[in-house]
């Protein structure tokens, strides 16, 4: 990555952050699931409030960190939090992650997963995992080579698109690096 670029912690008093941010969730649902269902399964109002969700404290775990470029543009995006599963054990998720178009594959979107892990294993979290649409190729790609292994599939409710789950357990070697 770039030296250029730097990953910070979303400003939770900037709309226009929180704008970014929401619009690029969007983004990212036109580009999996196409115009017509991405634009569909939620609205921008929506999109802003689960934004804000994360950055309440009293609601949810949660960081919303961004890569910001040299010139102060935030290029991309990632959102992280911990989650209960069905059992009780506690574990981190990747919300969601967008790199603009401009600079992908430039190592942004591996530093933001290596950050938004690196808060998991602060939080003494021992897995993570992401969900995405089975056809996010890029996604699934960038996942396995950190280590991810698909560990799940069921079809989503709204697009009938199967969704993988990518996870990953942490060790210790991983907690030397932390």
């Amino acid at each position: 990555m770039s030296n250029s670029i730097h990953i910070r912690v979303i400003d939770p008093n900037s709309e226009t952050e929180i704008e970014v941010v929401a619009q690029r969730m969007r983004a990212t649902l036109i580009e999996v699931e196409g115009e017509a269902a991405g634009t569909a399964l939620y609205s921008m109002d929506w999109l802003r409030a689960r934004v804000r969700w994360h950055l309440d404290s009293n609601a949810v775990a949660a960081k919303v960190f961004l890569a910001v470029d040299s010139a102060g543009e935030v290029i991309g995006h990632t959102i992280v939090r911990r989650e209960q599963d069905a059992e009780g054990g506690e574990y981190g998720l990747v919300s969601t992650t967008y790199v603009v178009p401009s600079a992908r594959r430039s190592g942004v979107a591996d530093e933001l997963l290596r950050t938004g892990e690196h808060w998991f294993r602060s939080q003494s979290l021992q897995r993570c995992e992401t969900w995405t649409s089975s056809t996010n190729s890029k996604l699934i790609q960038l996942y396995a080579k950190h280590g991810y292994t698909q560990a799940a599939t069921h079809a989503h409710d709204t697009t009938g698109t199967p969704m993988v789950k990518l996870e990953r357990w942490f060790s210790k070697h991983d907690d030397a690096e932390a």
